[in-house]
């Protein structure tokens, strides 16, 4: 099944997945012999080995009651946790049987009217990269074996699920890409993240920063959470989700919260309270795909059947506007009033402070400088450790490791390196933006930096320069920028609102005749770029364009141009926050002084005349 498929079915129905499998097998009092020996006792994945018919028999007690969707019993079944029972080297074989006992089920089930699935169970190990305790491509490679495992067993789709870390999620979905580009194959893939009973995931993330960081991926079809709490505990995350996704909602409670009895979690939630909860988000909010986790049974499922016999798909009308995201939040790529401000300290090519700490290696002073920008003002910080003389994928890759989790504001990834992207994008949970690409060598960059953006679901600055070079008038960096947007989007699959085009700035204090319009130019490039490109965003690196000046003058001028750049359309501004003064807080003259600059309105003195002309 291919992502446009199941949508074209969740127009017409709600989507019902089966119950708890793990609460499920328990019923059947298992024995050590059944596992394969007491080695392998709790390795419920194994018993798709063992004893195949423990799990059929779970699946058919949910077919039974009229679920749609069936799940593998495999979502402990990666080469990461089955290590842990002596046993990863046969995670593709549990895999592919745990889909094919599955698809056996679903296949008897299913009739010319009604066709039963089998949604591939990918959990989220015992690992959070995040914290360290495995590399990125050890955790994607591990997914990528259950990935195929799954899919040639038979598996209509892919659930990564139970999700703790937004880390692990992109491996997994790194897993999935990197199958699908391989075997020329799609498929569906829905993922769920679980939101604990403080109000966010496990890494503190929030149900927003997840939204944000997982949305721009175009082989997701379908995001929601499961587990941790009962629907109750679920209700505003759920109702932010079903207000904000652009994906369609899949909501999987636990039969309420979990008590330790005699040492085993027990769920208490009734079949009633459950269809009580669950009716509010399908009819209400707008779920489009309910199931059961935790200690849910055929009698709490046979409720949601009932909820999707009898309530027909809402029309859902969300509100999302495109924005990045650390581990922690997230934060919109166009403010009210403009603009995101991108702190520019931690660069060491323009940062002293920054350069110098790097070259100390004194990571904990670069963390503490990331912090002081955002109580500086900024939004998002620029991110670059390229300095000659040294590795810059060791310095990414250490400073990424810390900046992960401790550094709460979105980062742009500023580098040259195609390397050094994709390192600093495997050690972020968040969503990043990749700085930059151009046209200065054809499509090389373009070619080497937008498959990086879409395989981890970041969004990407374009500088409007060409074979030509830098774009200097307003018409250039338009027809750059349009050259950009067309490559981008039809060629290389990336949307239009996850564009950010920088019309670049020059300097207006050197006195050069060639520069003489460089402000306006600019300014008017992003008119027109946000004229044509509406869904597209804007950025300058303001700074640039009072250089060589002293620090005072550099100041008024940065604030000025700031002003009218916001006038035509910019949403993001690299600056330091600090140095930037509110129109009103300049002194008249001062004001005018740089408006004239910007605008070229020079006046010179006409010595026949004995009066001032316009330039």
């Amino acid at each position: 099944m291919t992502g446009k498929e199941l949508l074209q079915i969740l127009k017409d129905r709600i989507l019902v997945f089966d119950g708890a499998t793990g609460t499920s097998l328990q019923t059947q009092n298992l024995t050590a012999e059944d596992f394969g020996g007491e080695h392998l006792m709790g390795c419920n994945e194994y018993l798709n080995i063992s004893k195949p018919e423990a799990p059929e028999k779970v699946h058919r007690g949910f077919l039974d009651v009229g679920v749609d969707v069936v799940e593998t019993n495999s979502f402990g079944a990666t080469p990461i946790v089955l290590a842990e029972y002596g046993i990863s080297n046969m995670s593709y074989e549990i895999n592919k049987r745990a889909a094919e006992i599955a698809r056996k089920c679903a296949d008897e089930y299913s009739t010319g009217e009604r066709r039963r699935y089998v949604a591939g169970s990918m959990g989220p190990t015992t690992k959070l990269p995040s914290l360290g305790h495995i590399e990125f491509d050890a955790m994607r490679d591990s997914y990528k074996v259950q990935v195929k495992g799954l899919v040639d067993g038979g598996a209509d789709l892919l659930i990564i699920e139970t999700c703790q870390d937004l880390l692990q999620t992109k491996a997994a979905l790194a897993a999935v890409y990197e199958y699908t580009q391989e075997s020329s194959r799609e498929i569906a893939v829905i993922v769920s993240i679980t939101i604990e009973t403080m109000g966010t995931m496990l890494m503190g993330t929030e149900v927003s920063a997840a939204l944000t960081a997982i949305e721009p991926y175009d082989i997701v079809t379908v995001f929601g959470m499961n587990c941790a709490t009962g629907p109750k505990e679920m209700e505003e995350n759920v109702r932010y989700l079903c207000e904000n996704s652009p994906k369609p909602v899949f909501v999987m409670p636990n039969a309420g919260l979990p008590e330790n009895i005699g040492g085993q979690a027990c769920y208490n939630l009734k079949p009633d309270e459950l269809e009580f909860w669950m009716t509010r988000y399908v009819k209400e909010f707008g779920a489009s795909i309910i199931g059961g986790c935790c200690g849910t049974t055929p009698e709490h499922i046979t409720r949601l059947v009932k909820i999707a016999s009898s309530v027909k798909p809402k029309k859902r009308e969300f509100s999302y506007t495109s924005a990045v995201s650390s581990i922690y939040s997230s934060v919109s790529l166009h403010l009210d009033p403009p603009p995101v401000i991108v702190g520019e300290r931690c660069n060491a090519n323009g940062s002293k402070k920054f350069k110098e700490l790097l070259l100390a290696e004194d990571y904990d002073g670069m963390v503490q400088l990331a912090k002081e920008q955002m109580k500086e003002g900024a939004h998002i910080l620029d991110l670059c450790v390229a300095y000659v003389g040294r590795d810059e994928v060791r310095d990414m890759r250490e400073v990424m490791k810390r900046f992960n989790t401790q550094v709460a504001l979105p980062l742009m990834i500023d580098s040259t390196e195609y390397q050094v992207i994709e390192e600093a994008l495997k050690r972020y949970a968040g969503r990043a933006i990749i700085n930059s690409i151009n046209l200065e060598d054809g499509e090389e960059r373009m070619k080497r930096v937008l498959p990086l953006c879409r395989k981890y679901g970041a969004a990407v600055v374009a500088l409007t320069i060409d074979e030509s070079g830098m774009a200097k008038t307003r018409e250039k960096k338009f027809e750059v920028a349009k050259r950009i947007r067309d490559l981008a989007v039809n060629k290389y699959g990336m949307r239009e609102q996850d564009l950010i085009f920088d019309t670049l700035t020059f300097t207006l204090g050197s006195g050069d005749e060639e520069f003489r319009k460089a402000g306006i130019e600019t300014i008017e490039a992003i008119k027109l770029i946000k004229t044509e490109f509406p869904a597209a965003y804007t950025l300058l690196g303001v700074s640039n364009t009072s250089f060589g000046l002293n620090a005072h003058a550099r100041h008024v001028l940065n604030s000025v141009f700031l002003y009218y750049a916001i006038e035509k359309g910019l949403d993001l501004a690299i600056v330091n926050a600090q140095k930037i003064t509110p129109l009103y807080k300049i002194d008249e003259r001062g004001r005018e002084i740089c408006r004239e600059l910007i605008f070229d309105e020079r006046k010179f003195a006409d010595a026949s005349a004995g009066e001032a002309v316009q330039g």
